[in-house]
């Protein structure tokens, strides 16, 4: 996979590039970018870091982590933001995903816009746009980026683009963790990006506040012919004193029952409104649920918002799963037993 060369040229051409991540932040878009922000200073070119949100605690551990300004401290700040005049998106496809139109950063314009991407998308933004849906993480399109940049790959970007893969493959256990990306996670390790402690720092630094919140959810679980719901409230959050950013991977948990084949999480962000996860196996497709409330993502994770009371959102998800079900099943299933 090399990235256009279109993109490889003007990279290297211009000086300035304003790096943005996607709202609600993960390991993939904010190891991604910072990556890319080491390789193109690395190259004597002048980036800035943003996103709508602050770096989530489990990814402070990320080199630049430090560096990244939400869009309120960049504007309020005595950064010279009109002179970052490229602007690049990394792991989303249209400023939509990354909250700048609603926000003071709106006012800006850009002599050029990149995206570099690996979700499936109809969109058009960006002068320069190179998504790969069949790629696992963008953290893969990065690293064969900054080898066509001709930049050496440091430790620290190394860390970076390790913990992109770790997230968007979960742990290397996904169906999308294909040769490819286990060939580049060797290269990324031999960089001297150390898997053990990054493992660690996203998989096994919870709060108790955090523990606390996932044995309340799990106590929410409702079950229906293959389907796991689970419910995240914002009285939760305050009994707890866990934050939202402590639920990243509560959707997963229940696929460890074998029998699941589908999992939702919904977190309540307002009366009436909640966030909706969802993570599936084989070749149910998720992410056209998604699409149908204004999200998105892949096959088998994707995410949206819906504005319904609980009973009539739990419902409509699980009417819309059962259809993608029907499509699949009976259908083969990998597997390594007899």
């Amino acid at each position: 996979m090399l990235p256009p060369v279109e993109l490889v040229d003007f990279l290297k051409k211009e000086d300035h590039y304003l790096i943005v991540s996607h709202l609600n932040p993960d390991g993939d878009t904010l190891g991604s970018a910072a990556a890319l922000a080491l390789a193109l200073e690395a190259m004597g070119k002048k980036t800035l870091l943003l996103c709508r949100d602050r770096v989530p605690e489990q990814y402070a551990f990320l080199p630049g982590s430090t560096r990244y300004r939400t869009f309120d401290e960049a504007f309020s700040s005595d950064i010279p933001l009109s002179t970052f005049r490229n602007l690049v998106l990394v792991d989303c496809n249209e400023i939509k995903r990354t909250g700048m139109e609603r926000s003071p950063l709106s006012s800006l314009s850009f002599q050029y816009s990149v995206v570099i991407d690996h979700h499936e998308t109809e969109k058009t933004f960006g002068d320069f746009r190179w998504v790969v849906p069949e790629v696992a993480a963008t953290g893969m399109m990065v690293h064969s980026l900054i080898r066509a940049l001709g930049v050496s790959l440091t430790k620290e970007m190394a860390i970076n683009l390790y913990a992109a893969l770790v997230v968007d493959t979960g742990n290397f256990r996904y169906e999308n963790t294909t040769p490819e990306v286990l060939a580049v996670a060797s290269d990324l390790a031999k960089a001297g990006a150390p898997p053990h402690v990054i493992h660690r720092e996203i998989n096994e630094t919870w709060s108790e506040a955090r523990f606390k919140l996932y044995l309340k959810v799990l106590n929410t679980l409702q079950m229906d012919d293959g389907i796991a719901v689970t419910v995240v409230t914002q009285k939760m959050f305050e009994e707890t004193g866990a934050c939202p950013d402590d639920t990243e991977t509560f959707v997963s948990v229940p696929k460890v029952m074998k029998d699941i084949k589908v999992s939702i999480l919904l977190r309540e962000v307002d009366r009436s409104e909640y966030k909706v996860s969802l993570r599936s196996r084989d070749n149910i497709n998720v992410a056209r649920i998604a699409e149908a409330f204004n999200g998105g993502g892949h096959k088998n994770a994707a995410g949206c918002t819906v504005k319904m009371d609980l009973g009539a959102a739990r419902a409509e998800l699980i009417r819309r799963v059962k259809e993608q079900i029907a499509l699949c099943y009976p259908c083969p299933v990998e597997t390594l037993r007899g």
